[in-house]
């Protein structure tokens, strides 16, 4: 009788060992490619990033050709012009902390509103502070570039 269950066991423990070696395991999620929000968000450290790095060429990359500006003062910056201050080291962001942002993506065009805080310069002028800023970006050749941009400090 040992022998009878003891042969029962063997098998249906073989049996089981077989089905476990069988059964596929279980698939591990893709990873889920970011949001256009939370790329845009990244896009958004990026910049500021480069722009403490005073790296023009990097920057250059977030901004379409066509890409406009305006300052806290109301002052027009192109791609062009922002660039060659950058180079020139006419305006530098120590650091920026950023508060919360907001994005509202529209088809093949984004706004992304938010605030910082920071230290900087600029032309030689301390201009740290908090500011609150817009930009909009567009969906070009499959890449998001910035279109638009306006920014301005609060007192």
């Amino acid at each position: 009788m040992k022998k009878i269950a003891g042969t029962v066991l063997l098998i249906c423990g073989f049996a089981g060992v077989a089905a476990a070696q069988t059964k596929p395991a279980p698939a591990a999620a893709p990873p889920k490619a970011p949001s256009v929000s939370d790329s845009l968000k990244q896009m958004e450290h990026d910049w500021t990033d480069a722009t403490k790095a005073g790296d023009a060429d990097k920057v250059g990359e977030f901004l379409a050709d066509d890409w406009v500006g305006l300052g806290p003062d109301g002052a027009k910056e192109t791609k062009a012009s922002i660039l060659a201050e950058i180079k020139a080291g006419s305006m530098k962001l120590t650091s920026a902390e950023f508060g919360p942002m907001d994005v509202k993506v529209m088809g093949n065009v984004a706004v992304v509103q938010g605030s910082d805080t920071e230290k900087s310069m600029y032309k030689g002028k301390d201009t740290s502070g908090k500011y609150v800023w817009m930009d909009v970006f567009a969906k070009r050749d499959g890449k998001w570039v910035a279109v638009r941009s306006q920014l301005a400090q609060l007192k």
